[in-house]
């Protein structure tokens, strides 16, 4: 494992190029449920070389911005499936954004629209390490998926704010996640 004081060209061209990420989160209680949850689409953004982004897209839950909210703390992790192994991990402390808010559409105009988006996760990393991912397969990438783009253009943004408000308010374990 090798450790950087920040994220440089090389760390965030490479980043630029992967068609995937993790973000794990976990509540403060060690009884509530830590959270692993797979990214894609051209939905994330180093900003600075110690501060990052992600367009965090409608789903059924909403562990992630439960936690973000309840404590901050984050970790974004990177495999490469193709080329060279290497696996980057970004820790930090993030803070959950919905329209509205003061940045989000400043930091929106850094991503393409999406009719999914349903807040961005704004993270100011404290760590950054990467390692080896010798055991890491490959994998072919034959394209992003466009079934959330489809369903959420579908549903409409009345639709959304309906599913969002029952689905997305409360965290599995009952922790405040999106109004």
């Amino acid at each position: 494992m090798k450790l950087h004081s920040t994220i440089d060209s090389d760390l965030a061209d490479w980043i630029a190029a992967q068609k995937m990420f993790f973000v794990a989160t976990a509540p403060m209680s060690q009884e509530g449920h830590i959270n692993l949850s797979p990214k894609g689409g051209e939905s994330f953004r180093v900003l600075s070389p110690t501060e990052d982004a992600y367009l965090d897209y409608t789903g059924s839950g909403a562990e992630t911005a439960a936690h973000v909210r309840e404590n901050g703390r984050i970790v974004v992790m990177f495999c490469a499936f193709e080329g060279p192994p290497q696996i980057a991990r970004l820790y930090g402390t993030g803070r959950v954004l919905t329209p509205g808010t003061a940045g989000f559409d400043e930091l929106a105009q850094k991503f393409p629209s999406n009719p999914g988006t349903r807040s961005i996760v704004h993270i100011s990393v404290n760590r950054i390490s990467t390692s080896c991912g010798y055991s890491v397969p490959f994998y072919d990438f034959r394209g992003h998926r466009d079934g959330l783009d489809k369903w959420a253009r579908t549903k409409g943004p009345a639709g959304l704010d309906e599913y969002r408000a029952a689905k997305n308010r409360l965290s599995i374990d009952e922790l405040p996640a999106f109004d």
